[in-house]
């Protein structure tokens, strides 16, 4: 069904099914269960104090927890702007970014918060319904794609077309909710189908989650999936996974199909409110398109998508960004990618992660990354283009630059000179990464710009 609000989606399970669970979560070692109809009584008496308390913008640090998700939908129904901040991106950046959202009351952790207050800019005037994400560019800081219930609402009814949850169901919340992919496929997708949605405590505890929600049904990042499978975490009634937000080796989508589970594969972008295509049958790479969605393949292979219902109002305070993108209501991607001749989607790559070398040729970052990788297991790294030289930045306390060096000598032997490493940089601590694990590259090079010598 294609709810226009999160309010309509808790007044209609309250209506008809009020003592359905809708939310599980674990407190003081116990599992408790907020039903539909206290979940919608207790969204609507928190909204009439956000409501009181005359803010208009909430900075909110998604941890996933069940005040965190009461806060969230009380704040969209009190009308207010709602931005969703990362507790892992570093205080400095947050300065920057809460005046830009206009962000002028937060919720997280008091320390996090009481270093920001100084921050907070005045709020906003028009932001009912509106809902804040961040995405990374490569090169400037990130954009918030302006997102709204409504639409977010038509993402999660897309989903449940192509795969539908019931009232048996149970959802885990493994993802942050500040990322579109968990918002929408960890939480809403759940909610609109009538399931029970069971909130996830942190990676740290992943395997001791499956145990103690026995869930059905799961949204994963590739990375999840990998260390999941590894750690035996899945428990027997779990019968479906969506993996997404990421490339996916075959091998761990196959060992997670062995154990009797059905395993999507989905692609969906922050400007599409998440979902666009989905796998529904034994080939991952097939993809069916969501109901809502027009895809076509420019002649260089670009993905350009028009979505309706779904698609991103622009990128905040950014209008010729958004320009370079959306033109006539059509997005472009900047994936690549395939329609076959029964309309499947197949995604081979990314525009954005082609580096552009002196020599005019492309190199693909997440390909050239792996195979680095595989030289240096355990070495946090990325490629960039520093100082006009394709650098090495890792974080690797283990190696010295001599080892290291000699360790990608297989990578340098097998390219022309113009194609080689040409630096390396180290850093002092893990490199920058979104939530479902992808480089910041953008913050990349701001650290190592902050970094250059005088």
């Amino acid at each position: 069904m294609r709810y226009l609000s999160f309010s309509e989606i808790f007044r209609w399970y309250t209506d008809r099914t009020p003592d359905a669970p809708a939310l599980r979560y674990e407190r003081d070692g116990a599992v408790h269960t907020l039903s539909y109809a206290r979940l919608y009584e207790t969204v609507k008496r928190r909204a009439a104090e956000l409501k009181a308390e005359g803010k208009t913008c909430l900075g909110l640090f998604a941890d996933g927890s069940l005040n965190c998700v009461i806060e969230l939908f009380s704040a969209v129904r009190a009308g207010m702007q709602v931005v969703m901040l990362e507790r892992s991106v570093p205080v400095p950046i947050l300065r920057g970014l809460l005046p830009y959202t206009d962000v002028d009351t937060l919720w997280g952790p008091e320390a996090l918060c009481a270093k920001l207050t100084p921050n907070l800019a005045a709020g906003v005037e028009d932001g009912a319904g509106r809902l804040l994400f961040f995405t990374s560019g490569t090169t400037q800081r990130a954009k918030a794609v302006v997102l709204t219930e409504k639409k977010l609402c038509a993402s999660a009814y897309n989903g449940s077309e192509l795969l539908p949850l019931s009232a048996d169901d149970t959802l885990l919340c493994a993802l942050p909710l500040g990322h579109v992919f968990g918002f929408v496929c960890g939480l809403l997708w759940g909610l609109s189908c009538g399931a029970c949605v069971a909130l996830g405590r942190g990676a740290s505890r992943a395997a001791e989650d499956y145990a103690l929600f026995r869930p059905t049904a799961v949204s994963l990042v590739p990375l999840q999936l990998s260390a999941q499978l590894r750690s035996g975490a899945f428990n027997p009634e779990l019968k479906r996974i969506v993996v997404g937000a990421g490339d996916c080796a075959d091998e761990l989508l196959a060992a997670a199909r062995a154990r009797g589970i059905r395993v999507c594969f989905g692609y969906g972008l922050t400007e599409t409110s998440s979902g666009v295509a989905l796998s529904l049958g034994e080939d991952p790479h097939a993809m069916t398109v969501c109901p809502d969605a027009e895809l076509s393949i420019a002649p260089d292979g670009e993905i350009l998508i028009r979505m309706r219902t779904c698609m991103m109002k622009g990128y905040y305070k950014c209008r010729r960004e958004t320009a370079a993108v959306l033109r006539g209501g059509v997005l472009q991607t900047g994936d690549l990618g395939a329609l076959d001749e029964n309309g499947l989607l197949h995604v081979t790559g990314r525009k954005k992660d082609m580096l552009v070398l002196h020599d005019g040729g492309n190199l693909f970052l997440p390909e050239a990354e792996a195979e680095l990788a595989r030289l240096l297991p355990g070495t946090d790294l990325a490629l960039t283009l520093h100082n006009d030289a394709l650098t090495l930045a890792v974080y690797d306390a283990r190696h010295s630059d001599e080892e290291l060096l000699a360790a990608i000598e297989p990578f340098q032997r097998a390219r022309a000179k113009g194609w080689r490493i040409a630096a390396l940089a180290r850093l002092n601590g893990p490199l920058p990464r979104t939530a479902t694990g992808k480089v910041r590259r953008w913050e990349l090079n701001v650290r190592l710009q902050a970094d250059k010598p005088d």
